[in-house]
């Protein structure tokens, strides 16, 4: 078995909790209470292929049904908004029996949710939110305000303004900061960037931080389709227009690692670094999904820091969450107030996550079976 895919030890807990409910589940269909999971469908929707992180995503999910003897439709949309619509609606009329969905674009799929609503089919959202609809049913992610504290936090302690264990550091700036945020159409970038603001605001009113391009708005800073060729120019645009009087960045907010590779392909193309320690150093520069070439670049001491989102862990309550509805019972949520898609407040169920330096990959990454040292060192996975 891939070391991506199960988790079974460790996630049977959250797999089997499952809260059953007076009636039916809220999308659930009644005719499936019954029937063999050998006789049922999952259709399975990811985003793109061209992040590591979303295959895995895809995988983790896929294999995990399988486990429990469900047949899985599989598809990736490549990142193309109407061929996300049109295999959704393929699923549907295929006779899926529930739907896990990592929308592209959160607001987009409407039509094909009220197809799944009118023929009893419970939709799952996976990890980014679906919006401006009544027919989802369930939401898996997670604590993304919480992603994006760590992220603002990670770049204060890179920094040295913050020690690792939370404690004030010794450096006191003032530090040239730049701010990158994740895709609009992904509601997940609005948490990131709110909850880093939320550590990074403060040390701007304070003068510690300064973001001398001006550019603080989350739509200035947004990224779109989380495109690294898209973070790199911007940044090389911040670079030109920004510092051109000799000063420099001493950090970067990134939200996620493709953008982070993007900013520090950015600045070792005008000449910082080659890394943190060199005699021009590298900004501090964070991340996010400890996608292994990353990995491989905060254990070379090039990026400073990534969040880890253990994704077999989240395919466990996105499979959890479907067995529920089948089975006519009400999945677990451990959030009912957070995520208001905007018609309604989607009941989710939010995972931990953890900020991961050099010094952690061992312990977290490695230890835990989700990459090797090998593939650390190679910057590639097996």
């Amino acid at each position: 078995m891939n070391k991506k895919l199960g988790l079974t030890a460790l996630g049977a807990a959250l797999a089997l909790s499952l809260t059953a409910c007076g009636g039916e589940g809220a999308g659930s269909n009644a005719n499936t209470e019954d029937a063999d999971a050998s006789e049922l469908t999952i259709g399975v929707s990811m985003p793109t292929e061209t992040s590591e992180r979303w295959i895995a995503d895809g995988n983790n999910v896929k294999e995990q049904l399988e486990a429990e003897g469900y047949e899985v439709d599989l598809q990736y949309a490549g990142d193309d908004i109407p061929t996300q619509g049109q295999q959704v609606d393929q699923m549907i009329t295929q006779g899926a029996d529930a739907l896990i969905v990592a929308a592209i674009d959160g607001t987009a799929l409407s039509s094909q949710l009220q197809a799944a609503a009118d023929a009893d089919i419970p939709v799952i959202s996976y990890d980014r939110l679906i919006r401006d609809t009544e027919n989802v049913d369930f939401y898996v992610s997670f604590d993304n305000f919480k992603v994006g504290v760590a992220q603002g936090t990670a770049l204060l302690t890179g920094l040295g303004v913050l020690n690792a264990d939370g404690s004030e550091g010794t450096a006191t700036g003032p530090f040239n900061i730049e701010l990158f945020a994740g895709s609009l159409d992904d509601n997940n970038a609005g948490f990131f960037f709110d909850g880093a603001m939320s550590v990074i605001q403060p040390k701007i009113d304070d003068g510690t931080l300064v973001v001398k391009s001006g550019q603080t708005d989350i739509e200035q800073a947004a990224t779109l389709r989380w495109a690294q060729e898209t973070a790199q120019k911007r940044m090389e645009d911040l670079l030109t227009g920004s510092y051109n009087d000799g000063t420099k960045v001493n950090g970067v907010l990134s939200p996620y690692d493709g953008i982070s590779r993007g900013i520090i392909t950015a600045l070792q193309n005008a000449g910082y670094g080659p890394d943190l320690a060199s005699a021009n150093p590298l900004p501090v520069v964070t991340g996010q999904d400890a996608e292994i070439a990353s990995v491989k670049l905060i254990n070379d001491g090039v990026q400073s820091s990534t969040i880890f989102k253990d994704t077999r862990l989240l395919a466990e309550q996105a499979v959890a969450a479907a067995t529920a509805f089948l089975e006519g019972e009400e999945p677990e949520a451990n959030d009912t107030e957070t995520y208001d898609n905007g018609v309604k407040v989607v009941p989710s169920y939010l995972l931990p996550v953890e900020t991961v330096f050099k010094d952690d990959i061992q312990s977290v990454l490695v230890d835990s079976g989700y990459w090797t040292a090998d593939e650390v060192a190679k910057g590639q996975s097996d």
